[in-house]
């Protein structure tokens, strides 16, 4: 009797050691990376994301879920306890609350788990235990990502093609001349040194209020708790003739190469490097609305962001990434529902030729790669009017300033992109032969069925497209 108790209670170890084995062969992790530049909308997206996946009612384009596949999904803690959690919870309650309203953006790297409990499909299904996948959803500002270029300039290169690429910049005009009455080889007087950070800090700032994306360094805008520290506290700067042992020049050199070695480097190194999968957010309507300036100076910036896409352009990335690259990149155009839908296809194609060079690139690394317009929480509904005699696709909404209802055509866009490319890298200072203007509405109150998400454009078709093969 002892001695079967004793067999049966080492047969029962061995069976649940056999269990925990399998299911930790059946889980898979994928991390996956959110990013965008300012006002790109990625704190909506992540919200409404998981909110569609927790409740997949409106998700007929996830093929998983479609075919029935999806058992469950279900927020879990997530791995990394040195990162703050994505707050789902008080950005949903923004969204769908009485009085809805946008939530406050991205200022810092967060995260988030959710899993997927999945019946495997093909001939064998019935015969395998059902999988789960872990997706660990990593929020990060797009900003952090142009700072890739920083690490191949020194601090004299990054100066002068800064210089230069602001003097085409109005916003800059009062940095400009500070830092040309700036003599660089005078010994280091700190005030004078947080004077020229807070300037070009504020010329950053009006940029980004004039609709461009190009604002390296990117915790300039978003210190977090590096903010007053030494590490951003230097600015482009003329090179001076000589630059001596404590000078200006010398220092901010130094705390320059600080900023790549100390808050660059790590970013790469612990967050970046670990993503699978990456979804990319562009607000090209904004930069449309803005002008040709924009447009340009966003598909050069965007450019840079996926330069980090490339693993083996050069040894430190390689070295950091090893043979560990991202597998799929979603390029996003948002804001859809700022169109009939009759306009989207256009905005695609824009989306796509705006980011030729760059998802080439992407491409060439060996990642899978596309172009979409979306939204990830629908804002308005569709309406036809007429407009000098002619019928026009527009939409309604909620004006966010004044909280009424407005009907918004913003002009139709080209089929052919390079109407508004062309222009863009030409240096128009207008559109010549049309005008595109936005409204910015705010969100509409919901009211939401058992089982459903919050209502948005193509959400499905994007999760499809980024993690559909691992469900």
């Amino acid at each position: 009797m002892a001695f079967s108790g004793l067999t049966d209670g080492i047969a029962r170890r061995i069976e649940g050691a056999g269990s925990t084995l399998s299911g930790t062969f059946l889980d898979t992790t994928l991390r996956l990376g959110v990013t965008g530049l300012s006002r790109a909308g990625k704190t909506v997206f992540i919200t409404a994301l998981v909110a569609n996946l927790l409740n997949r009612g409106r998700m007929p384009q996830l093929k998983a879920q479609a075919q029935g596949r999806i058992q469950a999904v279900h927020l879990q803690p997530q791995p990394d306890l040195t990162l703050p959690r994505f707050d789902y919870e008080t950005h949903l309650a923004a969204l769908t609350g009485d009085n809805p309203r946008w939530p406050a953006s991205t200022r810092a790297i967060s995260e988030l788990r959710l899993s997927f409990r999945v019946q495997p499909s093909g001939l064998l299904a019935s015969w395998r235990r059902p999988h789960r996948l872990h997706l660990d959803i990593v929020d990060y500002p797009g900003e952090w990502l142009l700072d890739l270029a920083l690490l191949e300039q020194s601090y004299g290169d990054w100066s002068e093609s800064t210089l230069a690429r602001l003097e085409r910049r109005p916003e800059a005009a009062a940095f400009l001349a500070l830092a040309r009455a700036e003599d660089g080889a005078l010994p280091l007087d700190e005030t004078r040194a947080r004077e020229a950070a807070e300037a070009f800090t504020a010329c950053l700032a009006a940029a980004r209020d004039a609709g461009q994306s190009d604002l390296t360094p990117g915790r300039f805008l978003l210190p977090g708790d590096l903010a007053g520290s030494p590490v951003l506290t230097f600015a482009p700067l003329p090179k001076p003739a000589l630059t001596p042992r404590a000078s200006l020049w010398r220092e901010m050199e130094r705390r320059y190469d600080a900023y790549k070695s100390k808050v660059v480097r790590p970013f790469f190194r612990d967050h970046f490097a670990k993503v699978d999968r990456q979804i990319v957010l562009v607000d090209v309507l904004g930069a449309i609305h803005q002008g040709p300036r924009a447009v340009e100076d966003l598909r050069r910036s965007m450019a840079g962001v996926l330069s980090a896409f490339r693993p083996g352009r050069n040894s430190w990335l390689a070295s950091l990434l090893g043979a560990r690259r991202v597998e799929r990149i979603l390029f996003a155009a948002t804001k859809a529902d700022h169109l009939h839908h009759e306009q989207h296809p256009a905005l695609t194609a824009i989306t796509a030729a705006l980011l030729a060079e760059a998802k080439s690139r992407a491409d060439f690394s060996g990642a899978r790669t596309e172009a979409m317009s979306l939204a990830s929480l629908r804002a308005t509904v569709e309406e036809t009017v007429t407009r000098d005699g002619a019928t026009v696709p527009a939409v309604r909404g909620t004006l966010l300033a004044t909280a009424r209802p407005a009907l918004m055509y913003p002009g139709a866009l080209p089929s052919d992109p390079a109407r508004l490319l062309s222009p863009a890298r030409e240096g128009a200072e207008a559109w010549l032969d049309a005008d595109y203007h936005l409204m910015s509405f705010a969100p509409a109150r919901l009211t939401l069925k058992p089982g459903e998400g919050p209502p948005h454009i193509r959400l499905d078709r994007a999760v499809e497209f980024l993690i559909g093969d691992q469900l």
